[in-house]
């Protein structure tokens, strides 16, 4: 069993949002996933994406594998909560 971090899209038509999720890689229902991690708003100005990034270390080191439009929003999110 291959474990993903995706993203699941919500929202309503032309107003995308989408939850960051933890889930079997031969699920398609997006519904029946493990566990949400975070939560991403391509419309927001401020404060766009959210995520418990010790949580997705924690999948991280138990073998889960993102995908690559999630990898680019966690580096964003350390980038940013990086210290100057």
């Amino acid at each position: 069993m291959a474990v993903r971090i995706r993203l699941a899209r919500i929202g309503s038509k032309k107003q995308p949002s989408y939850r960051i999720i933890v889930t079997n890689s031969e699920n398609i229902n997006l519904s029946n996933h493990i566990e949400q991690i975070g939560f991403y708003n391509p419309r927001a100005e401020k404060d766009n994406i959210k995520v418990d990034l010790n949580r997705y270390d924690s999948w991280i080191k138990q073998g889960a594998k993102p995908t690559t439009t999630v990898a680019n929003l966690i580096k964003e999110v350390r980038k940013a909560n990086k210290p100057a």
